[in-house]
């Protein structure tokens, strides 16, 4: 029984943002799991690296404000293909930098295989099975476009979907066969065109109906085998097709709503599952993940995901876990501990890191860029390192010592009367003596000044004459020898 396989035991939660998680994709070993939303940002999540605290390791907006629309990795996994609402796929590598960006088209010429790029918004994108430097984007200026990562300035091929008139019509899905040989695109008047991928002119496989005029078929995948090919339509359905008879489809489930773009559709690792997610209204039941029998289409099992909608889903073969994408900003991770690989089960059973203390008391560094050598401060390496460095070195890490208790001793002041404002109030303030008449105070000294004198009178013996005071009258006398007009009248 294929449900049986089915890893869904468990689940872990990853934050992406509060916008629709728009983009999905896991590097062929499985190590790293990239997102990207209609916040414009891409976020890149390490599954080792990362602990239950399940943080995003690097956050960017690779293409300023443009909406994400699909992440890929290679087939190496050494670059990531983002392609946003924007004319102009780009290329990054593991770390988020930029490798390559698409050359821009000229608009204004009327024949699409003239121009070197596209000239309108792209709609979706994949990278070639089996040659690991090319990719493939389909646009709205009527074009499907391959690219070489080592060539900019211009496509390698062109193809051009057309109408039953010959009409230009927009590709809204493309994706590379398994084997890389074919090239398929769903477009918006319903048809799903094959070409072969050497080939660019007339379409191999055509079908005409394939799902309603009008509707954006929003995903197409080929099964492991290659012999079929799946179908989200715009119209609610999901078929499933063989590319050996390619008029009529081999099964068809309607009523599964989608309100998406994006929405995904992907077989099961083992071939006998067809996977898809269902869009709701805000507040109108929850987003689920529907599995179908490839064979009789009957629906196996079904996961409620969130109480908003699924837009991508992804399972992935080595990891055996199924990623998902949803309208809220989540990407849920469902797995087994038995069944399931590496992945989530090595991040969930790491405890939350602690914040580290130290780098909090470390002082600033300061940059002076014009500032002398001898005044410059040398670059700090890393906190850690500059903190190892100061242990080492003996007065920085001598400690100092405590204060002595008691009235000090060699030199050292003691814990009491140690700052001046205590030894002020110690020895002045709280003395005793009473100096009510300061000049008593001071003549107390003044027998032993004479007597002994010690500060000032041996520095002016030599050279002083002896002092010569003046002799004080009697208040009687004064008043006689003042003249007659001082004299107070009585």
């Amino acid at each position: 029984n294929p449900v049986k396989k089915i890893p869904d035991s468990h689940e872990i939660t990853l934050q992406h943002g509060t916008k629709t998680v728009s983009a999905m994709g896991l590097d062929p070993s499985g190590a790293r799991l990239v997102t990207g939303g209609y916040d414009y940002d891409v976020r890149f999540w390490d599954f080792a690296g990362m602990d239950a605290s399940l943080q995003a390791f690097r956050s960017l907006q690779p293409c300023e404000c443009h909406q994400i629309k699909s992440l890929q990795y290679s087939i190496t996994g050494n670059v990531i293909l983002v392609v946003a609402g924007n004319s102009q796929a780009k290329v990054l590598d593991r770390d988020g930098f930029q490798v390559m960006e698409c050359v821009k088209g000229d608009q204004y010429i009327v024949d699409m295989g003239n121009t070197k790029g596209h000239t309108a918004m792209l709609n979706s994108g994949c990278w070639h099975p089996k040659i690991k430097e090319e990719f493939l984007t389909c646009s709205n200026d009527g074009t499907v476009r391959t690219w070489d990562v080592n060539n900019e300035k211009k496509h390698k091929s062109v193809f051009k979907p057309r109408s039953l008139q010959g009409k230009r019509v927009i590709p809204t899905s493309c994706t590379y066969s398994r084997d890389g040989k074919l090239i398929a695109a769903g477009c918006q008047d319903g048809t799903i065109q094959i070409w072969d991928r050497n080939l660019s002119v007339h379409t191999k496989f055509h079908c005409r109906q394939a799902h309603t005029p009008g509707s954006d078929t929003s995903s197409l995948t080929f099964s492991y085998d290659g012999t079929a090919l799946a179908s989200r339509g715009g119209d609610d359905t999901l078929k499933i097709w063989d590319i050996r008879n390619f008029k009529t489809p081999l099964n068809v489930t309607a009523g599964l709503s989608s309100f998406f773009p994006m929405t995904d559709c992907c077989f099961s690792p083992d071939d006998k599952l067809l996977v898809t997610g269902t869009s709701v209204k805000k507040r109108e039941g929850s987003g689920k993940l529907l599995f179908f029998d490839r064979q009789t289409f009957q629906m196996m099992y079904e996961i409620e995901v969130t109480d908003s909608s699924v837009v991508r889903c992804l399972w992935h073969p080595k990891l055996n876990q199924i990623m998902v994408g949803t309208g809220n900003g989540l990407a849920k991770v469902y797995y087994d501990p038995v069944k399931s690989q590496r992945g989530a089960k090595l991040c969930v059973v790491k405890t939350k890191r602690k914040a580290k203390q130290a780098q909090t008391l470390t002082q600033d560094y300061i940059i002076t860029p014009h500032a002398l050598p001898m005044f410059r401060e040398p670059r700090q390496r890393s906190t850690r390192k500059q903190l190892e460095k100061d242990r080492l070195d003996p007065q920085k890490s001598h400690k100092p010592e405590p204060p002595v208790a008691g009235p000090g001793r060699g030199g050292r002041v003691g814990t009491h009367g140690g700052t001046l404002s205590s030894f002020i109030v110690k020895n002045i303030a709280l003395d005793k003596t009473d100096d009510s008449n300061p000049r008593e105070a001071i003549l107390r000294h003044a027998k032993e000044a004479e007597e002994n004198p010690y500060w000032v009178a041996p520095a002016y013996s030599r050279t002083q004459p002896k002092t010569v005071f003046a002799e004080v009258e009697s208040d009687e006398d004064e008043v006689d020898n003042e003249p007659e007009w001082k004299k107070r009248k009585i």
